[in-house]
């Protein structure tokens, strides 16, 4: 886990500025403070994409694959479709935001979800997680969380869909660990010094969901109309959700 730390696709060390920062990078290490760093990403996403065409970038690779696969008779192009619209509309980000939304009005579910979210959940939804550990981990006044998988892309899919095509670059993989304030500030979050920012490092077999703080004036919301609150990119930790009038 790394303390310190953008929400679009896309240098300072943690620890040269006020507050902590650390890194986990697996379950044994989760608790450990790692070296801090800084860590920038860009808000408007300054990746470099490849050129149309280009045999090494990742999309042209997919598209070539699933062509060889329709054209060999291994699966249909509206099969694919299915899987890609049940994981974009069905499942993510409704699946996370349904157990934020319960979290945040269920004080006995939030405690048992801290403390093994993998079983929580499957204690309360209806929804598999995979064959991974999950762990949530919670914002608040004092703690920024915000997710990461330095190795490849390593991510929540049960529960947030698919992954933004900026959270599976190599930027905000290699920036967000080193720079983590920067990135956020890239993403329109900027975070107070006296904010710890921790970055946790997901890996193929543990992966991690933040839950986000509740937004001040949803007091009278009930838990379906909480859950149409929570985005995507406030479970990765790229922003915070905005107060309610």
């Amino acid at each position: 886990m790394t303390n310190e730390g953008p929400n679009g696709e896309s240098d300072v060390p943690l620890g040269e500025e006020s507050g902590e920062e650390s890194h986990s990078h697996s379950p044994d290490q989760r608790d450990e403070p790692h070296d801090s760093h800084d860590h920038s990403h860009d808000h408007h996403h300054t990746h470099h994409h490849s050129a149309e065409g280009d045999p090494n970038d990742p999309k042209e690779r997919a598209r070539a694959l699933q062509s060889l696969l329709v054209e060999k008779g291994l699966v249909s192009t509206a099969a694919v479709d299915e899987v890609i619209a049940k994981y974009e509309h069905d499942i993510g980000p409704m699946n996370g935001a349904r157990v934020v939304a319960k979290a945040w009005v269920d004080p006995e579910f939030k405690e048992r979800l801290l403390a093994d979210a993998t079983t929580a959940i499957a204690d309360e939804f209806d929804f598999e997680l995979g064959d991974h550990h999950t762990e949530v981990v919670e914002n608040t006044s004092e703690v920024h969380n915000v997710i990461v998988c330095t190795l490849c892309s390593c991510y929540p899919w049960f529960l947030l869909g698919l992954p933004p095509s900026w959270y599976k670059s190599p930027e905000y993989r290699s920036r967000l660990v080193r720079e983590p304030r920067a990135v956020l500030s890239e993403f329109g979050l900027d975070l107070s010094k006296s904010v710890e920012v921790a970055v946790w490092d997901s890996t193929s077999d543990f992966r991690y969901m933040v839950l986000p703080e509740r937004p001040v004036g949803t007091e009278d919301l009930n838990e379906t109309e909480l859950a149409e609150l929570v985005t995507r990119d406030s479970m990765v930790g790229v922003e915070t959700l905005e107060a309610q009038s």
